[in-house]
């Protein structure tokens, strides 16, 4: 059993960063979109905000064991199963890239008017003001973000544990609830929980040292 343990943390640990780094690599990058847009005047470009802005509140309003059944096609079609960690991965992905974007953009959105004004008469660029201003006066913030996104994506990988995607998930549903297993299911909880606290304390170090 221990050795079941060890590969299911292992599964979990996977489909979590991985999936993490991709919704980290594409959500910020849509977070940013989404404050710039938001800060211009133009009609277009409110048009464009309004049409991310729905939806990634589409993508969001779906509960995720749903969107695994949703997307089971595209799953399928960029793994070539929709059973295991890897294609877990396209879910959980899809789940946290619309999380990840909204967590930036109100980060962004809590920057210093001040700060935007300064830019602004500077005469900066608008990747001028994401690169020296943007990004850097909110990277406390932005890894206490990621610090819940990775957290929120050790929740999710249990429920696709329930649909076959391995993990701790899945072991506690096939071992320790279906077989009357209680200490399996114990064990499983137990290290989900260690994870968690892990994966927090963490990003609260990190988070409060770029504070300082």
């Amino acid at each position: 059993m221990i050795q079941d343990l060890f590969i299911a943390t292992f599964e979990t640990l996977y489909m979590t960063f991985v999936s993490g780094f991709i919704a980290i690599l594409l959500g910020i990058p849509l977070g940013i979109a989404l404050y710039m847009l938001s800060k211009s005047d133009k009609n277009a470009t409110k048009t464009w905000y309004s049409v991310l802005d729905w939806i990634v509140n589409i993508f969001r309003s779906i509960p995720f064991i749903i969107l695994i059944i949703l997307i089971i096609p595209l799953t399928r079609l960029l793994t070539g199963t929709i059973i295991g960690s890897t294609a877990a991965i396209v879910p959980l992905s899809i789940a946290a890239i619309p999380f990840m974007a909204r967590l930036a953009e109100t980060s962004f959105n809590n920057l210093s008017q001040g700060l935007l004004d300064t830019s602004v008469s500077m005469g900066m660029t608008n990747r001028q003001f994401i690169l020296k201003v943007l990004l850097p006066e909110t990277a406390p913030e932005m890894v206490s973000n990621i610090t819940l996104l990775i957290i929120n994506l050790i929740t999710y990988t249990a429920i696709a544990g329930a649909v076959g995607a391995g993990g701790l998930g899945a072991m506690a549903i096939n071992y320790g609830y279906q077989r009357f297993r209680m200490d399996v299911l114990l064990y499983d909880v137990a290290i989900l929980i260690f994870l968690t606290q892990i994966i927090q304390f963490v990003g609260s170090r990190l988070s409060n040292s770029l504070r300082k």
